[in-house]
């Protein structure tokens, strides 16, 4: 009995570690411009998955674009369609698409 409590306990904390995520449709911005979070890194790209924000790992940040431009995503929050997986408070990103 104790054997299997032990293996259900760690499939399910496997479980609650790691969720992947695939072409979902999701907002995004800077996460201390756009979601108000403080952080020591200062601008960097963001998402809200499920209600909870995440910064996203995993990508160059050319890939999102002059943060303070007219349009960056410091100044304006935008729909973006991603892929990857939510890992330790952080999104790792494998894809990530402005959406039109």
């Amino acid at each position: 009995m104790k054997k299997i409590l032990l293996a259900s306990a760690l499939m399910f904390s496997v479980a609650a570690v790691a969720q992947k995520i695939d072409n979902r449709l999701v907002e995004a911005g800077c996460g201390m411009c756009q979601f108000k979070v403080k952080s020591e890194k200062g601008c960097a790209m963001a998402v809200k998955i499920d209600g909870k924000i995440y910064n996203v790992e995993g990508l160059d940040k050319k890939t999102y674009g002059d943060a303070h431009a007219a349009d960056g995503y410091c100044k304006v929050m935008k729909k973006a369609v991603v892929s990857g997986e939510v890992k330790r408070g952080k999104f790792r990103a494998t894809a990530f698409r402005y959406a039109d």
